[in-house]
């Protein structure tokens, strides 16, 4: 059975597509109209092996935030339906992941319940058109929509923008392993 799942949805601030398989190769066509925002989906479908199809029009003449805390809501329902009933899952993931001078920990628990914790701080606003008071806010969506626990923490870090990049990764990561169907598991 296919584990993917096609999503949209349509708001007064965003109008967004999306198609996501569990199992797939790690392609990846994103258009967000933020270029660091694209850059970090792309490596979340690489390093998870997910296939990731994303268009989002959103109110961007305000600001980013309708449209990356929106494009969250969307891949975590989406996450959802492709995990479906979870059986056979492993159900927890974790990565420690580094780039550079940069340490993140991630952990998943696919567990029905939502919470987030998140512990990174930045020192700049933003990383090209992304501001970085958004990362926490997107991956809050995610978790929040897809029933997961999700834990993420900077260990050491410095560069904001490796920083980013680590998380999405690590995620991504962490995600893969928590879904991966275990033969063992009845």
């Amino acid at each position: 059975m296919a584990r993917t799942a096609d999503y949209v949805r349509k708001t007064k601030e965003t109008d967004i597509s999306l198609h996501f398989n569990l199992d797939g190769t790690g392609s990846s066509s994103i258009h967000t109209g933020i270029g660091f925002f694209d850059h970090m989906l792309d490596g979340f479908a690489r390093h998870g092996l997910f296939d990731l199809k994303v268009n989002v029009a959103g109110d961007l003449a305000v600001d980013c935030h309708h449209t990356i805390e929106d494009t969250g809501i969307v891949l975590g329902n989406a996450i959802k339906e492709a995990v479906g009933d979870k059986k056979g899952i492993r159900r927890y993931g974790s990565c420690i992941l580094p780039m550079d001078e940069t340490l993140v920990l991630c952990a998943v628990d696919l567990s029905g319940r939502p919470y987030l914790v998140f512990d990174g701080e930045f020192t700049t606003d933003r990383v090209g058109y992304m501001e970085t008071e958004m990362v926490k806010e997107f991956f809050y969506a995610i978790s929040y929509t897809a029933g997961m626990n999700l834990h993420i923490r900077v260990l050491s870090g410095g560069n904001n923008h490796h920083m980013i990049e680590a998380m999405f990764k690590a995620f991504a990561k962490a995600l893969d392993q928590a879904t991966v169907i275990d033969p063992r598991i009845t």
